[in-house]
């Protein structure tokens, strides 16, 4: 039987989507869109409150592939002053002569720290714009006592991320009227399922275990490289300004900006097969539980010395943990040598990396420069082993600025006292 046919048996391919919104739609207390990645979600939603010309406030320390689906949209996108401690945007640093000249606001939840929601939502209301909320990071995050995501008129959440599954992506809505239009938009979007692409993803998970219990990482990693397949080499991907401002020039749409935007999934805009939709509904599933394990990793980084902890979050993030520690590249290392691999690292900014040409600079960079050069975001899942391995190497905090010197406890021993 071909892939996408349903036999006896079999789900049909228009039950599973339905299946995952409910899912989310109970989370949220919103309609929710089946999608098949985060970005693409963000794209329909731009697409949909935004004609193109419009500006877009957004945080500088955010991935590139966001930055990239707000140009692919015909947009230009501003960059925010940041708090320092979590990345979120500073509303009172926003200067006026900024809030009045952008036409949405874009929220980031950087790692799962939420952005101050409820605040951005008083001041998209008084300008009559709309709010964005990327939750990629953040599913299971709250602020101001109601989740992530529930805030905006348009939410979008990745399902490769802590449902692990990866691939999908739900696009959530505050008014329900509008879901057949939503969804009409994203299916004249989306490009057709592959029979390679899916029995590629089908293999993966068995791929990637193989390589994990032969400890053949290195050089899987080396032989991607030497074929030419890694998208990208640094922590940003190449601007390529030349290309880059002719795809401006045939803006909005997304062809013309595909080799920035599919970067680390190629298959970002690919309409979803039954393999991967059923994936995403036994790993979706099981979300629960990994939150709960998230939650007892975050609550031991946040005690470590490197942690900046936000007593107003309680026990956030859940996705990442930006710890913040002198030498960060040693850090690195000595994670690296235990088997721990430290992502999603956003260094330089935007506005630093992207230039003048292509957005609005922050008017008060050095905050997001500090929190991109000393992150080190690190997996709560794998906590224990995070703090005995900076423990050993004898990483330093790094003081955030206009922290009191020696404000924080001293390293040592609380690897040990946690087994």
């Amino acid at each position: 039987m071909a892939i996408g046919e349903a036999g006896p048996g079999s789900v049909r391919l228009g039950s599973q989507p339905e299946r995952l919104e409910e899912t989310m739609r109970a989370r949220l207390g919103r309609e929710c869109v089946y999608v098949p990645s985060c970005r693409f979600g963000l794209y329909v939603a731009l697409r949909h409150w935004c004609p193109p010309g419009g500006r877009v406030l957004m945080s500088p320390v955010n991935d590139d592939v966001m930055f990239f689906v707000v140009l692919a949209a015909g947009l230009r996108p501003v960059q925010a002053p940041l708090n320092p401690l979590d990345a979120s945007i500073d509303v009172d640093a926003v200067p006026d002569e900024t809030w009045s000249s952008v036409s949405a606001v874009l929220t980031t939840n950087l790692y799962g720290n939420p952005d101050p929601a409820p605040r951005l939502r008083e001041r998209c209301d008084a300008l009559g714009i709309p709010l964005f909320e990327d939750g990629a990071h953040a599913i299971g995050s709250r602020v101001g006592d109601r989740p992530v995501g529930s805030w905006g008129e348009a939410s979008v959440f990745s399902l490769s991320k802590h449902v692990g599954a990866k691939a999908g992506g739900m696009l959530c809505l505050a008014d329900p009227g509008l879901r057949e239009a939503v969804a009409e938009t994203s299916a004249g979007l989306l490009t057709p399922n592959r029979i390679g692409s899916e029995l590629a993803y089908a293999v993966r998970p068995y791929a990637e275990a193989a390589v994990r219990g032969l400890r053949l990482r290195r050089a899987a990693w080396a032989a991607i490289r030497l074929l030419g397949l890694a998208d990208r080499e640094e922590i940003r991907m190449p601007l390529r300004p030349d290309e880059l401002a002719r795809a401006a020039r045939r803006a909005p749409g997304l062809d013309a900006h595909q080799p920035w935007v599919r970067v680390d999934m190629h298959d970002y805009r690919q309409e979803s097969g039954p393999l991967r939709l059923r994936r995403v509904a036994r790993k979706l599933d099981r979300l629960d539980d990994v939150l709960d394990a998230c939650r007892a990793g975050t609550e031991l980084l946040l005690s470590t010395p490197w942690a900046k902890p936000r007593d107003a979050y309680g026990i956030q993030p859940l996705f990442r943990v930006p710890l913040f520690v002198a030498d960060r590249d040693a850090a690195i290392a000595a994670l690296a040598r235990r088997g721990v691999v430290v992502g999603y690292l956003y260094d330089p900014p935007l506005d630093d990396y992207a230039g003048a040409e292509f957005t609005d600079p922050s008017p008060a960079p050095e905050a997001a420069r500090w929190f991109a050069r000393h992150a080190l975001p690190v997996d709560p899942l794998r906590a224990r082993t995070v703090v005995e391995v900076l423990e050993r190497s004898g990483a330093r905090p790094v003081e955030a600025p206009g922290e009191p010197p020696g404000s924080g406890p001293t390293p040592g021993g609380l690897g040990q006292s946690r087994g």
